[in-house]
């Protein structure tokens, strides 16, 4: 049995920030100038009360009324998440709960943000194909708008929430459907994307001051920190490398593969990426105009656009590539079905 990509469905709350409204209140950017730099036009962003479980739940109830599976026909729940609603218990036992999975379903948060759902395709087809299970959900959820300081033009542009569930099932195949995969990390890379404080090492500073950067960004240490041209550089440093090691092991030329689906960061990286690649923009999706940079989320987002609007068939050959916070990086080739 093979593991394969069966189904997508994602779920954005009904919050938006718009680029006019951004315009407002950074005036030296206009609405035009957000989106040129960012590719978005508009942000998903989670109420006060909404936390990454309740888009969790949401995506997956869209997955079940769409009659592709029911809840008792899941046999492990995945759920990618850096915004858990609590340090314990595990978000993934709140959803299976709130979902009506199975008691004999396993459940298990990891904690990854833009290589996430990749890594995440890696479990479910390791549970799979050692017949630990046969439909597995995999759910990937942020809100990531909750570290975001208002007055951080740096983040706020670029960061929407969200949450996709995806079931990976199995199949009788003679070829890999999903897979190989490559995978990277670099912790030396941590501080330069972080929300410094919150966690056990240093607690939450209710006090804490807002600071400006050179660029006029304000944030505490209670926020999220992004080195933006650090983060650049790493990208750029080893996606490429990583790209061609990917279609490598699987014995592939890059005119083989009928679309990159790269993690959505923003449209002036993915251009980079894209001509660094040689990759024709036709075989280059970039679809976050309309939720932003969703983390985890990117990916199986941009999957579920394309297969809306009939782009995807069966037998193309996708090289799925995530790299961000981390640092971490991971790629996978998938055949579509």
């Amino acid at each position: 049995m093979k593991a394969f990509i069966k189904a997508i469905e994602y779920h954005l709350p009904a919050g938006r920030l718009d680029n006019e409204k951004l315009a407002q209140e950074f005036t030296d950017w206009t609405a035009e100038k957000i989106e040129a730099k960012t590719g978005i036009t508009s942000r998903a962003v989670a109420g006060l009360d909404e936390c990454s479980s309740d888009l969790a739940v949401a995506a997956a109830q869209k997955l079940f009324a769409s009659g592709v599976c029911q809840p008792a026909d899941i046999d492990y729940l995945l759920l990618c998440t850096q915004s858990p609603d609590y340090f314990l218990p595990s978000t993934a036992c709140l959803v299976q709960n709130r979902l009506g999975l199975p008691t004999t379903c396993g459940a298990l948060d990891f904690n990854l943000g833009c290589s996430g759902f990749v890594c995440g395709l890696s479990l479910a087809k390791g549970l799979i194909e050692t017949g630990q299970a046969r439909n597995v959900l995999l759910v990937t959820a942020e809100t990531y708008s909750k570290f975001i300081h208002p007055g951080d033009k740096s983040v706020r542009t670029l960061f929407g929430d969200a949450a996709a569930a995806t079931l990976v099932s199995s199949k009788e195949s003679d070829v890999d459907l999903i897979g190989p995969f490559v995978f990277g990390t670099d912790g030396s890379g941590a501080n330069n994307l972080i929300v410094p404080t919150g966690g056990v090492r240093r607690a939450y500073n209710p006090n804490a001051p807002a600071v400006e950067d050179a660029a006029g960004n304000r944030r505490t240490e209670n926020n999220l920190f992004m080195n933006g041209p650090e983060i650049f550089n790493f990208t750029l440093r080893v996606v490429p490398p990583m790209a061609s090691d990917l279609i490598a092991r699987a014995g592939l030329k890059a005119e083989n593969v009928d679309y990159w689906v790269f993690h959505q960061a923003n449209r002036f990286m993915l251009e980079h990426l894209r001509k660094k690649l040689g990759v024709p923009p036709e075989k280059f999706p970039i679809l976050m105009s309309h939720c932003g940079n969703t983390v985890s989320s990117t990916i199986p987002i941009a999957l579920a656009e394309m297969r809306k609007q009939g782009k995807l068939a069966a037998g193309q050959t996708l090289a799925l590539v995530g790299f961000g916070v981390g640092y971490s990086w991971a790629g996978a080739m998938a055949r579509w079905v």
